[in-house]
């Protein structure tokens, strides 16, 4: 569970990242969770873009997205939601 100062300190990192994912109409799916666990085991940080022919609950989708790849949810803003998971390998970033 992150605290106040530490999704502040990663919303300051994610903003200006570029989303790698995108989620369209077809929703969320195992193969889609797969490839953003490890997206993060890579990166830690990432945002996901949630597309205009997605009609989702925006929130839901973050939750199930997090939840599925068993990452943190930093934040959900617009479209774009952005994630954060400690990696096991590739730590590059350090936490207050």
């Amino acid at each position: 569970m992150l605290t106040g100062k530490q999704k502040r300190f990663l919303r300051k990192k994610a903003h200006h990242l570029k989303p790698i994912f995108q989620v369209g109409k077809e929703g969320v799916n195992d193969q889609m969770l797969k490839q953003i666990s490890e997206a993060l085991e890579k990166r830690e940080l990432i945002k996901v873009s949630i597309l205009q022919n997605n009609m989702d609950d925006k929130d839901e989708v973050a939750i199930d997205i997090a939840g599925g790849a068993d990452a943190e949810l930093v934040q959900v803003i617009g479209n774009n939601i952005v994630l954060y998971k400690e990696s096991e390998e590739h730590k590059q970033i350090q936490l207050p």
